[in-house]
């Protein structure tokens, strides 16, 4: 029977750092020295892009743009967009370390995967020195990829641009992009997916699309946590995610599901 071979997972916000918070305050606090003052909501909605990309995506926002314009005097520049990073880049080092715990789940369902002979690959938003520094914390902490890949790697083509995804099915000897299921949390990663011709999964609850702490999660009623998956979930599908789950420990079951497609027994059995 033809099956997944591969999972390809992002990093911040899926299999690490609970809501993807790493970035978020430093996005903030690098457009406040630029006297531009940016929502939570802004600084979140490019999240799984390259950082620099990221950067460049707030500058395009309308509100964002035109603040700039009435601050600065003219419209942002290439250079703004370099200078802004200058700042991120060093600021976001100096914290990555406190955001590498796994997420609740994502080691015991790595260690299903591969019990079940899947390869484990990631690609993420970082750059390779941001991962330098993520990837050896997250391996003492119980998790680690096959293998990864940054935008370093691709000619600086990050998310939704599919190479990073390429880059993993070649390292990882994977016959078909139709074997492979591409897992994460914003809706870049989803475009990623789509754009590489992989299966596609949204994870809800950690994700940066959510956007709460696992003590803000653990805080909301019954009733509040519905609205937040559900929320999430229609952002996900909206964006042309095949599945999305609520948490990791939900992808075994779901790949079993997504074998069925691939070998085509549920094709057949729908005939019969």
């Amino acid at each position: 029977m033809k099956k997944i071979e591969a999972v390809i997972f992002d990093w911040a916000g899926t299999t690490v750092d609970f809501g993807c918070f790493a970035p978020v305050n430093v996005f903030i606090d690098i457009f406040k020295d630029a006297g531009i003052e940016v929502t939570i909501a802004e600084a979140r909605e490019p999240m799984g892009m390259l950082k620099i990309d990221h950067i460049r995506a707030m500058l395009s926002m309308h509100r964002i743009g035109c603040l700039w314009e009435e601050q600065h005097g003219k419209p942002f520049t290439e250079s703004d967009v370099e200078r802004l990073y200058s700042k991120f880049e060093p600021a976001l080092l100096q914290s990555l370390a406190h955001f590498t715990d796994p997420i609740p789940g994502v080691v015991e369902t790595v260690k299903e995967l591969r019990a079940d002979g899947v390869k484990i690959g990631s690609t993420t938003g970082y750059t390779s020195s941001m991962m330098d520094i993520v990837v050896p914390l997250a391996k003492e902490k119980g998790y680690t990829p096959d293998c990864y890949f940054t935008a370093d790697d691709t000619d600086s083509y990050g998310r939704p641009y599919p190479f990073m995804i390429f880059k993993n099915l070649q390292a990882l000897k994977i016959s078909s992009v139709k074997n492979v299921v591409k897992v994460g949390d914003t809706i870049s990663d989803i475009k990623e997916g789509a754009q590489a011709g992989v299966w596609t999964v949204g994870v809800i609850v950690g994700s940066s699309e959510m956007g709460l702490s696992i003590n803000e999660f653990n805080k909301l009623s019954g009733e509040e946590r519905l609205k937040e998956m559900e929320r999430t979930k229609e952002a996900f599908i909206s964006a042309g995610a095949d599945f999305t789950i609520e948490t990791m420990t939900e992808l075994p079951s779901l790949i079993e599901t997504i074998n069925l497609q691939v070998s085509g027994e549920e094709r057949e059995a729908i005939e019969k």
